[in-house]
């Protein structure tokens, strides 16, 4: 058991049937609509292979997509193609999830073999529970029609997904309520990283918070800096930029535009109370890059300007190195500019290479991030590498997970009756 969660180890799965719950929910080009990044996938195959080769009977689900960007939720025929060859064992699919065919399947597996369902995603009732439409009780997600139809056919409840541990569905939730229920490999490793910078970091510990997504960003900052994980965090990206405003600065009509067109201008007011409570403990930007037919840097006292603010500058970058060397936990989420063009990819370069060249134990997760890290090079040089966004952001945030409150349910549960 681990932070109150049974693990693979709690359990012998030779001949028995195993609902596994992972996140392969990948990147998806939008003219091709073939997978464009397999990390998810690849990160979710050991858990597979352990299972398989321990003899469990394995009933994938999973999602892709969601329903704000349609063009993504898509079938996952390729993405049993890709664990196939990933796992060297076939990976059997079919295009349905609790109708007849899908559950006469289940019922033939032998041991060893694997199933991935259809995109659960394509279920009302798997998407309805976590966009609000309704709100159930735990036990009102057992009866669900995915878990009614597939629960009794199943011995065990694997949750892989910690990448969705803030979501409240039937998949994620409900088997947890009626089978014995583990987290995967990497549902475990991926808490344990993200406790060990946000419960127990070493100090000093600095948050390297960037990108566009400023509510995740305010979120974490005001939690962590309150509760003493964070002793200093650097800001970036649009989140730097607020804090400049924030400071009584001006940047100038595109990049004021750009946030205010974003619905961000709230945070202005935010920022302002984050630096009255927490101080010099907030580092924003001293200097910044624009392009300008090329890269030009600028001061604070050169600003406003009449372009974009694409970048944070030199010297801006050499202070922000000189904390993060010191630093004994580091965590970073958000890119310090927009690193996939070069012009504006020195302050994401430069940063995530004084992360991992770093003595201090490195967290990095976060879409942008993971993808900087992997343009870069330096993702092998990361002391940790998260697959999850909206879940990490969440509990560095003080927020429960749903997954992870559900799962330790079921350890005490089984500790108390066996079931």
């Amino acid at each position: 058991m681990e932070a109150g969660i049974l693990t693979l180890d709690d359990f012998r799965f030779a001949g028995k049937t195993v609902i596994l719950r992972v996140d392969i929910n990948s990147p998806i080009d939008p003219q091709t609509k073939r997978i464009s990044n397999d990390n998810r996938i690849r990160k979710s195959a050991p858990t597979i292979r352990e299972l398989s080769d321990a003899g469990a009977r394995i009933v994938m689900l999973a999602h892709q997509g969601d329903t704000e960007d349609y063009h993504n939720l898509i079938s996952l025929e390729e993405h049993a193609e890709r664990l196939t060859t990933l796992l060297g064992r076939p990976v059997g699919f079919i295009d349905d999830i609790v109708g007849p065919a899908a559950l006469e399947w289940v019922k033939a597996l032998r041991d060893g073999e694997i199933l991935l369902l259809n995109n659960v995603r394509y279920l009302t009732e798997e998407v309805s529970t976590f966009v609000n439409f309704v709100k159930l009780t735990p036990a009102q997600l057992a009866q669900t029609w995915l878990v009614r139809k597939l629960a009794p056919l199943a011995d065990y409840y694997v949750c892989e997904a910690f990448a969705a541990a803030h979501r409240y569905s039937p998949s994620l939730v409900g088997f947890a309520e009626v089978l014995p229920a583990a987290g995967g490999r990497l549902f475990i490793e991926e808490f344990g990283a993200l406790a060990r910078v946000k419960e127990t970091p070493k100090h000093p510990s600095v948050y390297v918070l960037g990108g566009a997504r400023i509510a995740d960003a305010f979120s974490m900052m005001k939690q962590v800096l309150s509760d003493g994980a964070a002793d200093v965090v650097l800001t970036s990206g649009l989140t730097g930029e607020v804090m400049t405003l924030a400071k009584g600065y001006r940047l100038g009509e595109p990049t004021e535009r750009l946030i205010e067109d974003k619905g961000l201008s709230p945070f202005v007011a935010a920022a302002r109370e984050l630096l009255a409570t927490f101080g010099d403990r907030i580092l924003s930007p001293v200097d910044f890059a624009i392009d300008n037919g090329g890269r030009r840097e600028l001061k604070l006292e050169d600003l406003p300007v009449p372009h974009l603010l694409v970048d944070i500058g030199e010297e801006t970058i050499a202070r922000y190195t000189r904390v993060i060397q010191s630093a004994a936990t580091i965590f970073v989420n958000g890119p310090a500019g927009v690193y996939e063009k070069p012009v504006s990819a020195k302050g994401t370069e430069r940063l995530w290479n004084a992360i991992a060249d770093a003595p201090g134990y490195s967290v990095i997760g976060g879409g942008d991030s993971v993808a900087a890290g992997a343009k870069f090079g330096v993702l092998d040089r990361m002391g940790y590498v998260c697959t999850s966004g909206g879940g990490m952001v969440r509990f560095l945030s003080g927020q429960e997970l749903p997954v992870v409150t559900a799962l330790r349910r079921a350890a005490q549960r089984y500790l108390e009756t066996g079931k």
